[in-house]
């Protein structure tokens, strides 16, 4: 019966029949956080446990059919790891080499030319949970001396139940499409200390309902001006055939309209954590509640900064977070920077999939920020163009940073969406490489730019 009247709502609603699945029951996170708040709060950790896996196993269920097996496999595993191997360096890197592996081999198994919403789209965000788990525990057994503030605060002092691993792997509000939260803070919701009065309900509905209505604004634009900018269009002949100026405007509004396709889904999520109180962050310098501990999106900052690295820093934040806690800094040991951020993002396109577009795109992402981040110096120790950036030229100044800004983030996008190497090589070549010549010649002209602009210390002693 729930086949047949899912495909008449796709055809109705003229979406994939996987895609209104997952929309459903990203939606369906509300009333269980209803039933949550009415019936659950203030039974014992066991009975929420069971509750949390239970319904988080039934939207799996409901996406995934028989597949759901793939989780809970990877769970029942984990949880052996950290019982059996205890805490220790070899338990963490059996973890890392079996989650990666499991989920590779997925994506070899199942990936296609095309973007499809599989069990392997959820597992990507299980897989860092898990392995987030193991370094947790791990962190657990160390010395406070040796841990900083991040690990100090998710730092497990025992080994969690098999029920407690599942009710946080499946939790409804972060196991479809995240956020990213450790283990730690699932515990403190579950003791209710999550909460702006410790021991009681949250009053979360407000923020929450903020959250899911700016959730349900992104996903309304998307659904209207999607199929405006459709992927499939840069391979049309019709794409090729337009001028250049049009081809590099449409892949700015292309990548601004389809990324409300993510925004909407992890807003929506985010308020489902907030309503149940795991987006509970304490109290902000005013003394204000704040309510954006799962907050995967800063809106204002990603709608408004003319930057790379601002769009990059409010885009997708407990993921970038969690890489940058269990990946870059933990490759401190390699005493290079430049070293731990490429690794960073090689693990970060190797853990999206196995197509040549997303290594393209983190590696152009590599290129952009560094690039950025040499012109922004170049600007602040100018003081030629510090006082352009600071004239009433601005606001033109704004707009034309915005158009390079929403350009060259469209420009890595393109291998990102169409994956594989033929297809991004048409649309690149039909742009003539714009992007990467941009950035090649900025990388070349700012050294000689920095000597002719930026006075020598000497000089501005002379002076």
């Amino acid at each position: 019966m729930a086949a047949p009247l899912m495909e008449e709502l796709s055809e109705y609603l003229g979406s994939p029949e996987p895609a209104v699945r997952l929309i459903l029951s990203i939606l369906l996170g509300y009333p269980f956080a209803v039933i949550y708040r009415r019936y659950m709060f203030y039974q014992s950790p066991s009975i929420i446990h069971l509750y949390h896996a239970c319904s988080g196993l039934a939207l799996a269920a409901f996406n995934f059919g028989s597949q759901v097996y793939h989780s809970a496999l990877c769970i029942v595993i984990q949880f052996l790891l950290l019982r059996l191997m205890g805490r220790t360096v070899t338990a963490v890197l059996s973890s890392f080499l079996f989650q990666m592996t499991y989920l590779l081999l997925g994506y070899y198994y199942t990936a296609t030319e095309e973007y499809d919403i599989k069990w392997t789209m959820p597992h990507c965000v299980l897989t860092l949970k898990l392995i987030g788990l193991s370094f947790d525990y791990y962190d657990g057994g160390k010395e406070p001396s040796q841990l900083n503030a991040e690990q100090k605060s998710s730092a497990l002092s025992e080994v969690p139940s098999l029920l407690e691993v599942c009710g946080f792997s499946y939790f409804y509000g972060g196991f479809l499409v995240g956020p990213q939260f450790t283990l730690r803070t699932y515990q403190k919701l579950v003791s209710k200390e999550l909460s702006d009065t410790p021991g009681e309900l949250p009053d979360s509905v407000l923020p929450a309902m903020k959250r899911f209505s700016l959730g349900l604004l992104c996903l309304t634009i998307f659904t209207i001006a999607g199929p405006y900018y459709p992927d499939s269009y840069y391979l049309t002949d019709d794409f090729e055939a337009q001028p250049f100026w049009y081809r590099c405007v449409f892949i700015l509004l292309w990548c601004k309209v389809n990324l409300y396709k993510y925004v909407s889904c992890w807003l929506i999520s985010e308020g489902v954590c907030i309503l149940v109180g795991l987006g509970y962050n304490g109290r902000d310098q005013n003394g204000e509640h704040q309510w954006n501990a799962c907050a995967n999106m800063r809106m204002w900052v990603y709608e408004t900064t003319p930057l790379f690295t601002g769009t990059i820093n409010s885009f997708n934040i407990n993921t970038n977070a969690w890489v940058a806690r269990h990946i870059f800094k933990r490759l401190k040991f390699l005493g290079n920077k430049m070293a731990s951020q490429t690794a960073t993002l090689v693990f970060l396109a190797i853990w999206h999939g196995l197509h040549s577009g997303y290594l393209l795109c983190f590696s152009m992402e590599f290129i952009i920020v560094n690039v950025e981040k040499q012109a922004i110096t170049l600007v602040k120790d100018s003081p030629l163009l510090n006082s352009l950036a600071n004239s009433p030229l601005y606001p033109f100044i704004y707009v034309v940073q915005q158009f390079i800004h929403w350009l060259f983030m469209g420009y890595p996008l393109v291998p990102f969406c169409l994956f594989t190497f033929d297809k991004w090589l048409k649309v690149y070549s039909s742009v003539y490489f714009c992007g990467h010549i941009f950035f090649f010649i900025a990388y070349l002209i700012l050294p000689y730019l920095r000597k002719a602009l930026v006075p020598r210390k000497g000089d501005q002693k002379q002076e």
